[in-house]
């Protein structure tokens, strides 16, 4: 009987992929749902392991890879995949796959919610309800920005943008998007207009990011990028916190350039509590759930778990970062 391959999970799953895995695997997992596996400790594990199951928490640089004497596949429990030195992954001709796709209208649910509970102030005018300051209705009392009819700026037009731009029809918003190329079928179906950076950030209302961070759109969003924008703009991050400069976003915020911002994502995560955007009333802020539903996130938990058992097995991943690095027997 062949032996089946070893593989680490870097973070405690479901049981139902858990038994799964171990079905078809020789598994070893760090067994907390809560924090991290330490680095030390995925130095040792990674070794000797031809698959390793990975989350967006985990740091798997070229140091890392290099360890590695056995790892054919890095499976990761995500779309993005900046945690991952693909680079060197690639050089030692290891496969990395990700999970686009199954989040696509979970996370657009997610980007849509935070775009109209920072227009509305749902969040500031719940805890003002609950701090007991509400003694009277008065005409302008936690009065917010309007969605309906409003210009929806989106950077990066992939799925998601897509799936965001659908439920933007149906608020009636005028859609403008900037991406790396047009896409003249979503032009078509959605109405959405091809706009250049600068156009799309002076003419929006709502901003929303949705582009991968690389080092092309490290601090995409910056001091300059925030003045284009209008004073009653509001900006929407639910891709990465790297893309967005927050000193500057900060400094826009407090001085009014701008009038509010989403953020489920931070450039260090989880946030420290003394950082100050969460200072300001008119940050909403969310701890990185974008695709936070639980049929989402089981789909997302087996797709990892399936691709790593099938690079494993000769077959190659539906979603392979790095293709040319696929070798068949």
């Amino acid at each position: 009987m062949q032996a089946k391959p070893k593989i680490y999970v870097t973070r405690r799953l479901p049981d139902e992929v858990i038994n799964w895995l171990g079905d078809h695997c020789e598994m070893d997992m760090w067994e907390s749902e809560e924090t991290p596996v330490p680095y030390e400790e995925l130095e040792r594990q990674v070794e000797e392991v031809e698959g390793l199951y990975c989350l967006l928490t985990d740091r798997i640089d070229a140091s890392l890879i290099a360890r590695a004497k056995r790892l054919k596949v890095i499976s990761t429990m995500a779309v993005g995949y900046n945690n991952i030195d693909v680079e060197a992954a690639t050089s030692r001709g290891v496969l990395v796959a990700n999970t686009p796709g199954v989040l696509t209208e979970t996370t657009a649910d997610l980007t849509f919610a935070l775009l109209m509970a920072t227009a509305r102030r749902i969040t500031e005018s719940s805890e003002f309800l609950r701090s007991g300051k509400w003694k009277t209705w008065s005409p302008l009392l936690l009065t917010g920005m309007d969605v309906y009819g409003a210009t929806l700026g989106i950077i990066g037009m992939g799925s998601i943008g897509e799936a965001v731009a659908r439920r933007a029809r149906g608020f009636n918003m005028n859609i403008l998007y900037h991406n790396r190329s047009r896409k003249p079928e979503v032009e078509r179906e959605l109405g959405a207009v091809y706009a250049d950076k600068r156009t799309l950030l002076r003419e929006s209302d709502f901003v929303v990011l949705l582009t991968p961070l690389t080092p092309e759109t490290r601090h995409l969003i910056g001091r300059e990028e925030l003045r284009l924008m209008k004073n009653t703009a509001v900006l929407i991050n639910v891709a990465r916190g790297g893309i967005v400069d927050e000193a500057a976003l900060y400094e826009a915020l407090k001085n009014n350039e701008i009038w509010a911002a989403g953020l489920d994502v931070f450039e260090q995560e989880p946030v420290p509590l003394n950082h100050p955007l969460l200072t300001l009333p008119n940050v909403v802020t969310l701890p990185h759930i974008g695709s936070a539903s639980v049929k989402t996130r089981m789909s997302m938990a087996h797709l990892a778990a399936r691709q790593l058992v099938d690079a494993l097995n000769g077959k190659m991943p539906a979603h392979a970062v790095n293709r040319a690095v696929w070798q068949k027997d």
